[in-house]
């Protein structure tokens, strides 16, 4: 690797440079950004030749990010977007070799160690893990959180991540946590585009850096467009820094230092980043960095030109300003380089831009040209036409990849059926095989799967005193919360309501007065803000639970969670974690906005955390135990009717455990099983009462966390005792009942046990109408178990269990 390649960006400080070291300084700049235009210009060629799928690129924002890069250090955190491969490069979190290699999607993290191939190019993450799963020394390393497409989806996680900082200066118990921060002096920089500023998930988030004080600091790169439209059609008066004027600090000091600087000023930009930061880092501000008259010289992606939509003059204008343009301009100018010193550092740029594409591209072909090797000897050693014929084919493929590969395979396999041969197994073996190892490229690490996973952590039996108390079901929750912040300084909690008055169910009664209001606090309304508070401070080694109110309002802060949090060990192959534990409550209540249960929302969005649904509050506390001692994510729902119902009190309530994805049969019976948790699981269990004296025997059984599910395969074997399945639930019809259906019938082979057709019983379509009576109309009750179940032994005994109805 060349020793230009590893030369990256340095402050400026006029006051201690002599002029040969100030010219070198700006020169390896100007280097650096002729390599980053090299990079765009020849990755934009590389998709029209078909060699990568897609390419978006960051060609008019190159002065501005080595600008930024200066001032980016050791600690520091990047929550950006994909236009950032100028300031990639110059702060060493990715290089020409690695944008090129996330091009072609190579799968191996050495080449491409933000995602392994997984995400489309421009997207970088740091690798925050080591290989046993532990976190590396962030204080040492120029730390990225991994790039998500949507827009403005960067922006909440920044807001954790800049908090961070704060807890860590402000809190003296987390000390000791010194390969996390160095006293809160990182700050966390955060990208994004003019027109994404119109997105709600920026305000929001921007609001809340304001009102919390912390290191934040924001650069928008402003084009004049999104895509193709203009910022007429995006922000009012056209200028996103005019309209957040309001948030500017005023004599008390709240609020933003606000700055504003044209994309192409090289001195003007690497001042402006300077006097910033600077206030940033040491004051705990939030800056506001507005980049105007920026350029997009290749327009928005490879999917299109921008002289669809742009003027002659406007093409004209960008010419002109390009901000290569103009500092090679001022560089002249100013007597820095002359002309035949730029030609050779542009010249040089574009050589070994290409070097790097070039190697880029052998090194992914030539990782799978074992396998096409293999493929193509073990398809000729089967005596059979279509064999040879699919070999001949592979092999005139000169630059294969895995999907031709494998797809002639398949292929040979199909025209192989009903044929027996050693050639045949021979190939069945080796595919089977090379199954795994691309499990491992494109499926593997939804969760981390350290040594700190949930289904690691030493299983603790619950324990109760002779004379244990009963008490409310919240009372329990909060001595485990209690329990568990005394023991973990790690721990924080907040949300709506969380901090002064310890949640609107008393989960966190008067627990802020005794932890703090710097552990247990209080935010505004604002669900997608709250959310990502938690995952950038998860990001940075904390444990933070965060709080939506109720289960319903989980569709604020989707976004959040589904793009980001859900994704982040998959999209990075294990390379980031966010241990975050997002607390809510829902089924029961009354009204349409305040007791749903849209767990097939969930189920759909939310691959990639472990969905628990304990039936009380007491499992609620032994999951929350587990969880507070792993490292993945998680959602809690708790039951919202079940706060004030009688439970005993645990003598370990901060110590016991609830395994994830074991289910558990609390009631034994042989006629039918009844699947269910929750809210809904009380119910099932009355029923089964009233069931019992009509001479019907039901086994129920709670799941108890719908992600993961019933790995012992409970379900199956209970259904392989009563051989009839009833599902109930409070979601949709087809919603979550649906997914345990295929759950225990397909990936348990339930359907085999089967003496009738399965049920499920779940709320209507619409949502629930306010009062007892909508709710009794609505959703499962007592009675709509019992006939249900009824009807369904009816079906296979007509004459013991003669029509209701």
């Amino acid at each position: 690797m060349s020793d230009t390649h590893l030369k990256y960006t340095d402050p400026i400080d006029t006051s201690k440079l002599s002029f040969e070291d100030f010219k070198a300084t700006v020169l390896n700049d100007y280097r650096i950004i002729c390599e980053s235009r090299e990079a765009s210009l020849l990755g934009r060629k590389e998709v029209l030749t078909g060699k990568a799928k897609f390419g978006i690129f960051g060609d008019g924002k190159e002065v501005a990010q080595i600008a930024m890069a200066k001032v980016f250090k050791e600690g520091d955190w990047r929550s950006g977007y994909y236009r950032d491969q100028t300031f990639a490069f110059a702060t060493g979190i990715s290089n020409v070799y690695e944008f090129f290699s996330q091009m072609y999607a190579h799968p191996d993290i050495e080449a491409e160690p933000a995602s392994g191939g997984r995400m489309m190019n421009g997207h970088f993450a740091t690798r925050e893990l080591n290989a046993d799963g532990s976190w590396v020394n962030q204080t040492q390393l120029k730390n990225s959180s991994a790039d998500v497409s949507t827009t403005g989806g960067q922006i909440p996680r920044l807001l954790g991540l800049a908090q961070a900082s704060k807890v860590y200066r402000e809190n003296k118990e987390l000390a000791y946590l010194t390969h996390f921060s160095n006293n809160g002096n990182e700050v966390a920089f955060g990208t994004i585009g003019n027109a994404s500023t119109s997105e709600g998930v920026f305000f929001e988030a921007f609001n809340a850096a304001g009102v919390l004080q912390i290191p934040l600091a924001i650069s928008v790169w402003d084009d004049g467009y999104g895509i193709s439209v203009p910022n007429k059609y995006q922000t009012t008066k056209e200028d996103i820094s005019e309209v957040l004027r309001g948030f500017q600090r005023d004599e008390k000091g709240e609020g933003y230092e606000i700055f504003k600087v044209r994309g192409w000023d090289y001195p003007g930009l690497c001042e402006t980043y300077e006097r910033a930061i600077r206030m940033c880092r040491e004051e705990h501000v939030p800056v506001f960095i507005h980049v105007i008259e920026m350029t997009q010289p290749q327009g928005h992606s490879t999917s299109g030109s921008h002289e669809r939509y742009k003027s002659k003059d406007r093409l004209d204008w960008e010419a002109e300003y390009d901000c290569l343009v103009q500092m090679r301009k001022w560089m002249l100018e100013s007597a820095i380089a002359t002309e035949d010193e730029l030609v050779m550092i542009e010249q040089q740029a574009k050589e070994f831009v290409k070097e790097e594409q070039v190697r880029a591209w052998k090194d992914y072909i030539g990782a799978f040209a074992e396998e096409k090797a293999k493929a193509i000897e073990l398809l000729n050693a089967i005596e059979h036409k279509s064999a040879k014929i699919l070999a001949n084919r592979l092999n005139a493929i000169k630059e294969p990849n895995l999907k031709q590969i494998y797809g002639t395979i398949r292929k040979a396999l199909r025209e192989l059926r009903g044929q027996e041969s050693q050639g045949k197994d021979a190939l069945i073996r080796w595919y089977r095989k090379q199954q795994n190892v691309n499990y491992e490229r494109y499926n593997s690490k939804l969760f981390t799967d350290t040594p700190e996973a949930p289904d690691k952590v030493e299983m603790v039996p619950v324990a109760y005193d002779e004379d244990a108390r009963m008490v409310d079901g919240r009372e329990v929750l909060n001595a485990c919360f209690a329990a568990n912040f005394s023991r973990e300084p790690r721990l924080l909690a907040f949300g709506e309501d969380v901090g002064a008055i310890g949640d609107v169910n008393q989960g966190f009664a008067g627990l802020q007065a005794k932890f703090g209001e710097h552990r247990i606090f209080d935010t505004g309304i604002r669900e997608t803000a709250i959310i990502g508070q938690g995952l950038g401070m998860a990001l940075r080694g904390l444990k933070p639970i965060a709080e939506i109110q109720y289960v319903d309002y989980l569709l604020y802060g989707l976004t959040v969670m589904s793009d980001d949090l859900a994704s982040l060990s998959y999209r990075t192959k294990g390379g980031q974690k966010a241990p975050l534990i997002i607390r809510t409550r829902g089924h029961r209540l009354e009204g349409i906005w305040h007791s749903g249960s849209p767990m097939s929302m969930i189920l759909g969005c939310l691959r990639g955390l472990h969905v628990c649904v304990p039936r009380n509050m007491t499992q609620a506390a032994g999951m929350y135990n587990t969880l507070l001692r792993s490292d993945e994510p998680a959602l809690m729902i708790e039951s919202l009717n079940g706060y004030r119902l009688k439970e005993r009190m645990p003598a370990n309530v901060g110590y016991f455990t609830v395994p994830l994805g074991i289910a558990e049969v609390v009631r034994v019976g042989s006629d039918i099983t009844v699947v269910s948790y929750g809210s809904t699981l009380r119910l099932v269990q009355e029923a089964a009462g009233e069931l019992s004296e009509m001479g019907i025997s039901v086994e129920i059984v709670d799941a108890q966390t719908l992600q993961p599910f019933d790995k012992l395969h409970t379900c199956g074997q209970s259904l392989s005792k009563t051989s009839k399945l009833l599902v109930v639930d409070e979601d949709v019809p087809g919603g979550a009942s649906a997914f345990i259906l295929q759950q225990v019938l397909e990936e348990q082979n339930g359907y085999f046990h089967l003496d009738c057709k399965p049920r499920t019983l779940s709320a209507k379509a619409h949502r629930p109408p306010y009062g007892s009576d909508g709710d009794y109309f609505t959703k499962p009750s007592v009675d709509d178990i019992i006939e249900m179940i009824y009807s369904m032994m009816h079906e296979s005994n007509p004459d013991k269990f003669p029509e209701i109805i």
